[in-house]
Parts: C-alpha cells; sequence; structure tokens
C-alpha cells in the first residue's frame, strides 16, 4: 500500500517533488528567480518540514513561461502578470465553452 502511494506521487502533477536548487537547475535559472516569482505571486512553494521550498511539476511549467519573458526582456514582475492573465483568460475560456458556463 505504501508503494502504491508512493507511485501515485510520481503521476501528480502537484506533488512538491523538487527542491528549490533542483527546480533552479531544471529551469537554467537561480534560486534568486524563484523567489522573485513567489513574492510576486505567481507561484506559491509549499514548504517542507524543515521550511524548504519545494515545487511541484506544474509550478515549474508556470515558472519557465515566465522564465521565457525574463529571457526576452520583460521584468519579472510583468512577466509574472503577464503569465497570471493569461491563466486568467484560459481558465475564463474554459469555462464559457463548457455548456450553461458551469464548472
Amino acid at each position: 500500500m505504501a508503494e502504491e502511494k508512493q507511485h501515485s506521487r510520481l503521476d501528480d502533477d502537484d506533488y512538491p517533488a523538487f527542491t528549490m536548487g533542483r527546480a533552479a537547475d531544471l529551469l537554467g535559472a537561480t534560486p534568486a528567480f524563484l523567489r522573485a516569482i513567489g513574492e510576486a505571486g505567481l507561484i506559491t512553494p509549499l514548504r517542507s518540514e524543515g521550511g524548504h521550498r519545494r515545487y511541484s511539476r506544474q509550478q515549474l511549467r508556470v515558472a519557465a513561461r515566465a522564465r521565457r519573458l525574463v529571457d526576452q526582456g520583460t521584468p519579472i514582475d510583468a512577466a509574472c502578470r503577464i503569465v497570471a492573465l493569461e491563466d486568467q483568460l484560459e481558465e475564463a475560456r474554459r469555462i464559457n465553452n463548457e455548456p450553461d458556463g458551469v464548472k
């Protein structure tokens, strides 16, 4: 049973599997970049029992989108706002495309 639970975490995009250092490496970014997008409210990393930031695959995908904008010269705060607005627009479109606009 414990092994089954462990395997389900591997498939969970929201499971906070990555440390800050590993997340930064995967993004080709610095820990400071991850802290900055966290402070801007784009992502909220979970904390380990020891208080260390942990990131999920979903959070890393969002961070990668912001990173691409920053690499193109967009300030971090603006990049975070753009990504957040894109996500809001996508959610609104999804809701509008559902029957009766119901979630």
